[in-house]
């Protein structure tokens, strides 16, 4: 199993990157939000991927964290999304936007990534909203690298993984349901306001508070 490439890119496209692991090259398919993101051509990255294995085909996903990663196996665990389909998801989305769109049942967000109609769109938003709490309380965790590569430098995690994670600790510790607390931090990490864990955390408790 290949869990993470480092490397030189040798070729970028928008949905995939080829890249030289000490003169191997490695065709990964990414999304396009990935693809965007990636360093110009000469220059070092590191991805985590996923194999895809069929008796006639091997394929290398990319992902830029363990986050969208772990993501990109759930997507995939839906009867009708296939790979392109989740990178679709993801490339539209972003992780943290499917984390939002999954705890709050919003399957029209997930509707706007290409080919991905409305009952896919919902199938994906019924199959997986238990299961999004659980991965949105990792976020902090699981895009952490602890062996970093000698010459790569591995993309930090964008903050809000951690303030997701910290704010739905806290909300459980204070007796709030798994479920109840996700939908409430998705919502509340959507205000431009929630820039750390206690501000993301005082609006999530202003939306869980018993309405007049």
């Amino acid at each position: 199993m290949i869990g993470r490439i480092a490397g030189i890119i040798l070729h970028r496209a928008m949905d995939h990157v080829l890249i030289d692991v000490h003169g191997v090259g490695y065709i990964v398919h990414v999304s396009t939000r990935t693809a965007q993101n990636m360093p110009p051509v000469g220059q070092s990255c590191a991805l985590y991927t996923d194999l895809l294995v069929r008796e006639d085909l091997l394929q290398l996903f990319g992902f830029p964290t363990l986050l969208e990663k772990e993501w990109h196996k759930l997507l995939t665990s839906v009867q009708g999304i296939g790979a392109k389909a989740s990178l679709a998801i993801l490339g539209t989305l972003g992780a943290d936007g499917v984390s939002r769109a999954i705890a709050l049942g919003d399957w029209n967000a997930v509707r706007r990534a290409p080919g991905v109609g409305p009952k896919l769109a919902q199938r994906v938003v019924m199959e997986l909203k238990d299961k999004a709490p659980t991965v949105m309380a990792l976020g902090g965790t699981l895009t952490v690298d602890t062996a970093p590569s000698e010459v790569i430098e591995t993309p930090r995690p964008a903050p809000t993984a951690n303030f997701t994670a910290e704010a739905l600790s806290a909300l459980t510790n204070l007796g709030y349901g798994a479920s109840e607390a996700a939908q409430a931090v998705a919502k509340a990490s959507e205000d431009p306001a929630a820039t750390d864990t206690a501000k993301l955390i005082r609006t999530a408790l202003r939306l869980l508070a018993p309405k007049d």
